[in-house]
């Protein structure tokens, strides 16, 4: 199958800090694919390598079968990005802000389209410093997806909303994937991992230590040791990770 991206004995250090330690995963084109792990474990500095943000130390990577070295160009015309905290400009309207974003793109969805999308038509004329934090979040998508990508890139893409927000969110990115879009996502929800992802790696100290589909990972656990009646994805991460609190 196709492979929208391909992570190859990932490394990246902070000085004595081993943040990405030999990381490998690979997600299919048309999936929807998920990064799990504590705070700490190495996700969001993987993530930000696959988006051209940060160089690796070693390993090698693929991005819709073009390398950052080389089609830098063509990859940011390819992809959507949502980091985990997106600074706007507070003096800008949510309409400008859009329209600011879609201008990078030499195609898209149009201004009206991308406002239906996260269903933030009603403050098309609000300066973003008047919004709220889920309604920055939702601008923040409405953005990654301006360019109309192959390739979507969410860290944490619900912190902050309410739960009908979030359950709308789930909603653009089933549509995203049904029109032929990937996904690759982190989540501290693994309600929400388990209703999105197609497949999930689990990740701890800079490393995969489980990959597979949601419903296999449930299976592999065994009998529930959390809750009484079902296990859910949450079990596996705890049973994989640990129930100790992390620091973040």
């Amino acid at each position: 199958m196709e492979l929208a991206v391909r992570c190859q004995n990932l490394q990246k250090r902070y000085g004595d800090v081993v943040a990405v330690d030999g990381l490998s995963f690979e997600v299919r084109r048309g999936e929807c694919y998920g990064l799990l792990g504590p705070n700490g474990a190495g996700k969001t500095t993987t993530i930000e390598i696959l988006e051209g943000l940060l160089a690796p130390d070693g390993g090698d990577v693929e991005v819709l079968g073009r390398r950052w070295k080389t089609d830098e160009q063509e990859l940011r015309q390819r992809l959507g990005v949502q980091l985990q905290e997106t600074q706007f400009t507070d003096k800008l309207t949510v309409e400008e802000t859009i329209r600011l974003f879609r201008s990078f793109y030499h195609r898209g969805k149009t201004i009206d389209e991308l406002l239906g999308l996260v269903e933030l038509e009603g403050k098309r004329g609000s300066w973003v410093v008047k919004l709220s934090g889920g309604q920055k979040q939702r601008l923040s998508i409405a953005c990654a997806l301006a360019g109309d990508p192959d390739l979507l890139f969410l860290d944490e893409p619900t912190t902050g909303l309410d739960p009908q927000s979030r359950r709308q969110l789930w909603n653009v990115l089933t549509r995203f994937r049904e029109s032929g879009g990937t996904v690759l996502l982190t989540t501290h929800y693994m309600d929400e991992a388990q209703t999105l992802c197609d497949r999930v790696a689990i990740v701890d100290h800079g490393h995969v230590i489980a990959e597979d589909t949601p419903k296999a990972l449930i299976a592999s656990l065994g009998a529930p040791k959390v809750v009484v009646h079902e296990g859910t994805l949450e079990d596996v991460f705890m049973s994989l990770t640990g129930r100790h609190l992390r620091e973040a």
